[in-house]
């Protein structure tokens, strides 16, 4: 496919790799220039594979933004690497991000070794450089080229503030082959309405009851079939979505609930107002919490909650 002036267009789906909390999610919601992933600094917040679409007039970037790799100690732990490791050979470009602001570890090390493992190019991104001193960035880009291996490019940038995702961006599509349009202009995820809802719901618990809030919480949502109805008065559309919280012990129930419900209503109205954003329509969300015991441990359990 060509876009005017016979320039070839190039599209490609590229994946984001690390260990936990190295700004992968916040990355990708930088390159796609809205929000679509949720971002905590809890360990393995992400625990699915989340695509953001990037479109230009010259390219497409369909970025796969994976769970961190690490030491798994439950069987969705097993399953989140797995995943991301299975992207690896399935894109036309891998980008490991690790982190400007702590020495690189032995779990970037761990990482960088499955990287290398597979013939796919391979851009290594140095995060976190708004908490890094020009000297230290240098010496992350020198220990990383000494210590990681071999990498097509290395770009150092801030997810955060934005500063470099240009220069990283244009090293993606620099590599992408001339290809369709994968998703139409306009399109900056294919995650449907639900899943959207429960990640939400997820991010802003995790904001509001932080330490308290058990880590094995997790989000179901559903759409009402019916679709939307009119909001009395104006007549405007109204998205209705319920969503199920689901805990591993009844002693955790109290946890997202919070004094006088606090917990639950707070982060349910956040998710609500972030679900409207991002949907452009009205949104009424129901939450609710239950029980669903040892779920990180049973197989039958993950795959009925999609892990």
């Amino acid at each position: 496919m060509t876009v005017p002036g016979d320039v070839s267009f190039r599209s490609g789906f590229v994946t984001l790799v690390g260990r936990p909390n190295v700004g992968k999610s916040t990355l990708v919601n930088q390159v796609v220039g809205t929000k679509v992933a949720i971002v905590s600094d809890r360990p393995q917040t992400t625990r699915t594979q989340i695509r953001g679409v990037r479109t230009t007039a010259t390219s497409q970037l369909v970025l796969l933004d994976t769970p961190g790799i690490h030491k798994p100690r439950t069987l969705l732990g097993e399953r989140t690497n797995d995943r991301a490791r299975a992207t690896l050979e399935e894109v036309d470009v891998v980008c490991m991000v690790i982190e400007a602001s702590a020495p690189i570890g032995r779990g970037d090390r761990f990482v960088a070794e499955i990287v290398r493992g597979v013939d796919t190019p391979s851009v290594l991104v140095v995060n976190k450089t708004d908490v890094a001193s020009p000297t230290e960035i240098a010496g992350h880009l020198a220990d990383a080229a000494a210590e990681l291996g071999e990498f097509d490019a290395f770009v150092p940038l801030s997810a955060r503030t934005g500063s470099g995702v240009a220069e990283l961006v244009g090293e993606l599509e620099a590599r992408l082959p001339e290809g369709p349009h994968y998703y139409p202009e306009g399109m900056v995820t294919d995650q449907p309405e639900s899943f959207l809802a429960a990640e939400l719901v997820r991010e802003q618990l995790l904001r509001v009851a932080r330490d308290e809030l058990p880590h094995s919480i997790t989000v179901v949502a559903e759409v009402d079939p019916d679709g939307v109805s009119r909001a009395e008065g104006s007549g405007d559309p109204v998205l209705h979505v319920h969503a199920r919280i689901l805990v591993e012990r009844e002693s955790q129930k109290g946890m997202v609930i919070g004094k006088g419900g606090r917990v639950l209503k707070e982060a349910g109205t956040r998710a609500r107002e972030e679900l409207e954003r991002l949907l452009g329509t009205r949104v009424h969300l129901e939450t609710r919490v239950a029980v669903e015991r040892d779920w990180q441990r049973r197989a039958h359990a993950l795959d009925r909650l999609g892990y």
